[in-house]
């Protein structure tokens, strides 16, 4: 999508060249990412950008930043991932059907630190938080939808998204919005606002806040499996299954309703509770001799919450255990009908950049500039238990704290050549240093303890033969029902250790990780005619934990004739396993086959996953080639660009490893071993492990179609047409047999649309405007291994249609009602047993499955 541009960026190139005065009415499609010289206009561009303005930003009525370019970028998806850990309170997100970190993130052309979180499946992203940069600060975004890590570095393997800013020295807006879905939940209310103030009489200062909060969303029903069914109205339930002793008891049932904290059934899925407070801060001053100082920094504080899985009796967390004098307890005693852990995060993130730039008398334009990113979660785990410590545990714990931490120093340079060709060359260059530090910090120490009950008979009431020990003979004396030579007895019971839901990180998994990294780029391009522009760029980057790596991009535009071009690129990049990748430890629970399993995730470098075979982490490395065509047709404008990225020794977990103490278990009881031989505390109650590796190679490739077409009537009115379409799809090159399982490998190449579409239409008449979006999602489909036979869901194509009518009051004010998904669209249910517990959609996917939403918004500007 692109869009015509009355200002030039030029304050934010990432390479200053000198530019001289252009009248305002000259520039057309500014974009100053995709290129390290001088900005070029998006129909000239040798790579496919979007450029999103102010306006068409704030038309979005999404308060995440994440949701606003989805809904403008058809090649970016987010999901909503509730019951997914970390990824809760930071969404990974996709560009061009690639894992958000490779994609580099820059604001104000600078690169965006990364967040905490690393994601615990999947390609274990560690990437910038697009959430953090609130809409409220943008002067416009640039996509750049090709691989760029020749330019910019790594992470800039499927394109880059640049955060331009607002730098107004006077004048301001205010916003607040409000809305809810027809479900009768969700209820989010953001207030935003900017300010533009002097800084003296050749600066300024632009502070933008914004502040959100949500409600829960439960798109659910009630928990009802097989294994234990809460719900008596279900097809499931069964008076006469071995969970009928408390489906029967009223009391237990009346009491399960009290098992989560929020919502009316006991597993609710849907968006969490979230609360934000955001602040960004822009700076610019004129110095003497034509250079500029410039700073900008952020702070951001948010806090959410989501439920875990139930638990019920009976499912090796809620077990009966004998005490040491032989009497039983339960964990029902502290809740009686089961509990629903909610897992809570507070992530906060801060950054401040700051250069100089300008030109030198000898032509070279310099821009000078350092700066510091900090992220951190703090997690939190309410209504639940360290089943280990049996009743002396608490209900709340304290798990630990990740953090994220980069400082970097930058400089790039740029001068125009006369090299005696019809155009000037220009010469971009430049140098960085770069220090990342990643932390694990431990919990509070019952948030991770092994207590007595993680081992078998821990006060020694049984002898080996299954005769009573003296200690026995006592508690048998007492009154206690102890019977050592019953295998099934409580005094046998083994359950699990740290906070359940979530472990906390003890000292033996805690600790940081470091590396710097020193890099060095070039990049030339030129008009070698009135017609073929080209660009070449070359990068050297050293890390103190892997090689160094070269990297390389060839880019050119030509205009066949004043309204049709075509523009091609290649290029190689590369991306370097993140100190938090190389790393992050972390056991959840999680649930195969509805019983819940502690699974543990550890460090590819680590002794337990060397055990299991893993080898430590190697970059990935990639191939990007694009085709495009330009084309302008009088008042219709159209691109099309193919684009394949090859990735090789692609990161991903593999597909988890059973752990079993069980010696008749194979393979499992093989990694139980291994676990032991490390050392793991509390191995014999995880289920399964798995890690991080350099599993396979793949192959993305797809086109994307933009084209915008605006009508004129005759009574005045406007309305500007925009259809952007997207074809993505992702394939296996290597065989991944050893790494993934036949479920795992095919949800890879089919999960996920492989067409996405938006229309929208922006009519303009007087006062009035009204604008109306389609959002299009092609089919997918969903994989299930159900009794070692493959079954296979189709989900069929959907269409999601918003809609807003806006009302100008006065100039500066203005009134929006509108609606998003109005006719209440959901995608098809879970036919084929793939999920559980009360999960009614599949949860990962990009398609929405929260329904109708519908809000109220007040603009002013002053």
């Amino acid at each position: 999508m692109h869009i015509k541009l009355k200002t030039l960026s030029c304050a934010v190139m990432a390479a200053i060249a000198a530019v001289p005065p252009v009248e305002a009415e000259e520039i057309e499609e500014v974009a100053v990412t995709g290129t390290r010289g001088q900005p070029r206009s998006v129909a000239d561009s040798p790579v496919p950008v979007d450029v999103f303005n102010a306006e068409m930003l704030e038309a979005v009525s999404f308060t995440d930043t994440n949701d606003v370019l989805k809904t403008l970028v058809p090649s970016y998806n987010v999901a909503r991932q509730p019951i997914s850990d970390g990824a809760t309170f930071i969404r990974p997100a996709q560009l061009r059907g690639m894992p958000t970190d490779k994609t580099l993130v820059l604001v104000n052309s600078k690169r965006r630190h990364r967040a905490a979180l690393v994601e615990i499946g999947g390609s274990g992203t560690q990437a910038a938080d697009v959430a953090t940069v609130p809409s409220s600060a943008l002067k416009s975004v640039e996509v750049l939808r090709d691989g760029a890590a020749a330019q910019y570095g790594s992470d800039a393997i499927a394109g880059v998204i640049n955060f331009i800013l607002k730098d107004n020295a006077e004048g301001g807006s205010f916003s607040v919005s409000s809305g809810e879905y027809t479900e009768g939940d969700g209820f989010g209310t953001t207030a935003s606002g900017n300010v533009g103030l002097p800084l003296g009489d050749r600066g300024f200062v632009s502070i933008s806040s914004e502040f959100s909060k949500t409600d829960y969303t439960s798109r659910s029903e009630q928990y009802c499996e097989t294994w234990f069914c809460l719900d008596k109205d279900n097809p499931l339930y069964d008076s006469g299954a071995s969970y009928a002793r408390y489906t029967g008891d009223e009391a237990f049932m009346a009491a399960s309703r009290n098992a989560s904290l929020e919502s009316d059934v006991v597993n609710p899925w849907g968006q969490p509770n979230t609360e934000a407070a955001r602040l960004f801060v822009n700076v610019g001053y004129d110095l003497s001799g034509g250079a500029e100082w410039y700073a900008f920094g952020n702070y951001s504080n948010s806090e959410a919450d989501g439920g875990f899985f139930y638990r019920y009796p009976g499912n090796g967390t809620i077990e009966d255990l004998r005490l040491e004098d032989g009497s039983i307890y339960s964990p029902l005693e502290i809740f009686p009908g089961g509990f629903t852990p909610r897992f809570e995060g507070e992530v906060t993130d801060y950054s401040a950049v700051s250069g100089i730039r300008g030109e030198w008398s000898s032509g070279l334009a310099y821009d000078i500039s350092a700066r510091y990113g900090y992220s951190d979660v703090d997690y939190t785990l309410r209504n639940t238990i360290n089943p280990s410590l049996g009743p002396d545990t608490p209900t709340s714990f304290r798990p630990g704290t990740l953090s994220n931490e980069e400082t970097q120093l930058q400089a790039d340079f740029s001068r125009e050549l006369d090299l005696g060709i019809s155009s000037p060359v220009l010469a971009a260059f430049g140098f960085s240093y770069m220090d990342e530090r990643y932390e694990i910090a431990g919990g509070d120490e019952q948030s991770y303890a092994a207590g007595p009950y993680a081992t078998r008979d821990p006060w020694a009431l049984c002898n080996d033969d299954g005769t009573a020990s003296a200690a026995g003979m006592e508690a048998i004396a007492g009154g206690s029902t102890l019977d050592c030579a019953n295998p099934d007895d409580p005094v046998y019971t083994v359950v699990g250790v740290g906070s359940n839901g979530f472990p906390g990180y003890s000292p033996e998994y805690s600790g940081s990780y470091s590396r710097d990294s020193y890099a060095a780029f070039v990049d030339l391009s030129s008009d070698l005619t009135d017609r073929l522009f080209v660009q070449a760029a070359a990068r050297y980057e050293d890390y103190s934990d892997f090689d160094s790596e070269l990297v390389g991009k060839l880019a050119l535009q030509y205009d066949v004739t004043d309204t049709f071009g075509i523009r091609s690129s290649v290029g190689t990049g590369f991306r370097a396993p993140t100190p938090g990748q190389q790393g992050t430890t972390n056991v959840s629970t999680r649930l195969p086959d509805g019983f819940p399993v502690a699974t543990g995730l550890f460090p590819a470098g680590s002794d337990v996953a060397t055990a299991l075979g893993a080898e430590a982490l190697e970059p990935e490395t990639s191939i990007n080639y694009t085709f495009g065509l330009t084309a302008g047709f009088e008042r219709l404008e159209l691109t099309v660009d193919f684009y394949r990225i090859d990735v090789d020794d692609r990161t991903y977990a593999i597909s988890t490893l059973d752990v079993s103490s069980d010696s008749d278990a194979g393979d499992a009881y093989s990694n139980y071993l291994a676990l032991l031989d490390a050392g793991v505390v509390g191995a014999e109650s995880i289920g399964g492990v798995f890690y991080f590796t350099n599993a396979f190679n793949t192959r993305t490739q797809g086109v994307d179609v933009v084209a915008t077409y605006p009508l004129e009537w005759s009574n005045g009115s406007m309305t500007s047409l925009t259809a952007s379409v997207n074809y993505n799809k992702s394939e296996f090159t290597s065989d991944p047999d050893e790494y993934l399982n036949e479920e795992d490998q095919y949800d890879f190449e089919n999960f996920d649309p492989k067409l996405r579409g938006v229309l929208t239409a922006v009519h303009e008449l007087g006062d009035f405007s009204l604008m109306a979006r389609a959002n299009w999602y092609g089919s997918y489909e969903n994989a299930n291994i159900v009794e070692d036979e493959k079954v296979i869901q189709d989900f069929d194509p959907i269409v999601m249609v918003d809609l807003e009518g806006k009302y100008r009051v006065t100039e500066a004010t203005s009134i929006a009602l509108g609606g998003r998904n109005i006719f209440d669209e959901y995608p098809e249910q879970d036919e084929i047993g793939d999920y559980c517990c009360g999960r009614i959609y599949s949860s990962g996917t990009v398609v929405d499955w929260q329904g109708s939403y519908y809000y109220m918004r007040l603009n002013h500007n002053f």
